[in-house]
């Protein structure tokens, strides 16, 4: 049985598969395009293990949010171009509508927890592994609930699915600010809510890098004391979100905002791929 170039070109879209495997697959197959899926299926499941020590930079961060509860799931790929693809993009909405259902928050409890399928998350990621021939991972899960949850998706590249997700959990409904502090995050990336949560060992460090870059740019000793403090609280004020200037309205701080809207932060999480 013949095939046509138009054979290799949608079963490669379909299983994601490398031109030249489809072309082999469909060798085998004499042409027959559903025994040519299997083929590449029973090629891609034997790699599964050959496969677990690759990279996984690429990939995809998705997200839903209604009223109190949010959740988001980093899926990770090899390449981009398995990320562009509607399968892995529907596993990824298969994981993430079952992490809305079972809530489960922590990743190592959240792989051996099963679909409805009866299949568990890993069984699922690896079938998904073998039919797209390369090393499929879930990186890291959030689970925010309790209260008000908003989210935000930022495509880095319009061909590719979103790169970055933020969920940010206000303690009063505010979906506009909500929103609002969300893309502000993405953005800019802090690491904690509020200056309280920058770790003593991360301030004990910094100081000693603003002491150590004082004194090598041959600055006084009597002011040294003063310089240190001064990068210590700019270190602190870039790294916590309520201190940043808002992306919006540089003249005010996400704390100013939050307090006009009559709310605050109670948590937030931040993904982008590869990192």
């Amino acid at each position: 049985m013949a095939y046509t170039a138009e054979d290799v070109k949608k079963l490669r879209e379909q299983t994601a598969a490398g031109m030249l495997d489809c072309k082999k697959a469909l060798d085998e197959a004499g042409g027959d395009y559903q025994k040519a899926v299997e083929i590449i299926r029973v090629k891609g499941q034997k790699g599964v293990t050959k496969r677990e020590g690759r990279a996984t930079s690429n990939g995809l961060v998705t997200a839903k949010a209604e009223g109190d509860l949010g959740v988001m799931l980093e899926l990770n790929c090899e390449t981009d171009f398995v990320a562009k693809g509607e399968k892995f993009q529907a596993l990824a909405d298969e994981l993430l509508n079952h992490l809305a259902t079972s809530k489960i928050g922590e990743l190592d409890k959240f792989l051996p927890s099963k679909l409805a399928s009866g299949k568990t998350v890993q069984e699922v990621v690896d079938e998904g592994n073998a039919m797209l021939g390369e090393k499929i991972e879930v990186k890291r899960i959030s689970v925010l609930t309790g209260s008000p949850v908003s989210l935000y998706l930022h495509k880095t590249s319009p061909d590719l699915p979103p790169q970055v997700g933020v969920l940010v959990q206000l303690k009063n409904a505010a979906e506009i600010v909500g929103k609002d502090i969300a893309q502000h995050i993405a953005a800019f990336a802090p690491l904690f809510v509020s200056r309280d949560q920058v770790p003593a060992d991360e301030i004990a460090k910094e100081r000693r890098l603003a002491e150590e870059s004082a004194r090598s740019e041959g600055k006084p000793e009597a002011s040294i004391a003063k310089i240190v403090e001064g990068r210590v609280t700019g270190f602190v004020k870039e790294v916590s979100l309520l201190e940043q200037a808002f992306a919006k309205d540089a003249k005010k701080t996400v704390q100013q905002i939050l307090d006009e809207a009559k709310t605050a932060v109670s948590a937030f999480n931040r993904f982008r791929v590869g990192q």
